[in-house]
């Protein structure tokens, strides 16, 4: 585990979380457009890349064997194992990150969340996203069109154990109306970084 930091820093990590289908990447893609001195913590990962993403970019592409190797030499503030791979945070490249003085936007899981917590504790906010109903995340695990029926139980059956995590985040938005999700998120931005630029 990563030492907790003694230096204080200006910058922040504002932590996204929510169960599948939520919609945390979407808001954190407008947040970032938002922002343009924000960066997004690309996390690694051992799952198979998607046709419509990018390595480096979207995720960082690592086989199990590298990923497990990279456990090993210390290199991750946190990883999970979800629905059978490897998810996490490389410690590089948020301390570097937080040294410049940037903020950095993390669209993570629930444990990653609170991971990320405990090592930045003055520094990280914590927003937990809530889907308006059950109904509408399967509906939109379905839409995606990228799952298998299988793994979209999988993720469904998670869900309980991730909202009731949500008690142990600063903020919680739902996310019945997108733009009015997004907006929420602003005001909070604003109010935890005050002199941050429009």
């Amino acid at each position: 585990m990563l030492n907790k930091q003694e230096q204080q820093y200006s910058a922040k990590l504002l932590v996204l979380s929510a169960p599948s289908g939520s919609g945390k990447t979407t808001i954190a893609r407008a947040l970032l457009n938002m922002h343009e001195d924000f960066i997004f913590s690309v996390s690694a990962t051992t799952r198979k890349q998607r046709s419509n993403e990018r390595n480096g970019s979207d995720y960082i592409f690592l086989s199990k064997e590298e990923f497990e190797q990279r456990v090993l030499n210390n290199e991750f503030i946190e990883y999970e194992n979800i629905y059978g791979e490897y998810y996490g945070t490389l410690k590089e490249q948020i301390v570097s990150a937080l040294n410049n003085g940037t903020t950095v936007i993390f669209d993570v899981d629930v444990k990653g969340a609170i991971s990320i917590k405990k090592n930045f504790p003055q520094e990280t906010v914590l927003i937990f996203i809530v889907p308006p109903s059950m109904e509408t995340l399967e509906q939109r695990l379905r839409g995606r069109k990228t799952e298998t029926e299988e793994r979209i139980q999988t993720r469904l059956n998670r869900v309980p154990m991730e909202m009731e995590q949500q008690r142990e985040f600063d903020y919680v938005i739902i996310n019945s109306d997108l733009q009015q999700a997004i907006e929420e998120i602003e005001n909070i931005i604003q109010v935890q970084l005050p002199t941050n630029k429009q």
